[in-house]
């Protein structure tokens, strides 16, 4: 069984026992976070698909922490001129374990 949600403007597909990485929640660690916005529950060959969700369906997680991932260094010059400019970034991101997913 598996299930297609929609959080932080991107989608993820996920089954139970799943770990992800989704852009950070506002919820502490330890704590359970429920899904509403179900795109698509797909169980065997049985297939439900949401105009644009499907009503009634649900995806439990377990936050297990949040964290930052790697650094992406953004690096600007320009020949010549004597510009050179450094800046790095880390997005924030929570980690979540799939518990259930229910119709």
């Amino acid at each position: 069984m598996y299930a297609i949600i929609e959080t932080g403007g991107k989608q993820y597909k996920v089954a139970e026992g799943d770990v992800i990485k989704v852009e950070k929640l506002a919820v502490e660690a330890g704590q359970d976070y429920d899904f509403d916005k179900v795109l698509v529950v797909a169980k065997d060959s049985d297939v439900t698909v949401g105009a644009p969700y499907v009503s009634g369906a649900k995806v439990s997680a377990s936050v297990l922490g949040d964290g930052k991932e790697k650094k992406v260094v953004i690096y600007k010059y320009k020949p010549k001129k004597g510009f050179h400019k450094k800046k790095g970034h880390r997005q924030p991101f929570t980690q979540l374990q799939i518990k259930s997913i229910s119709l």
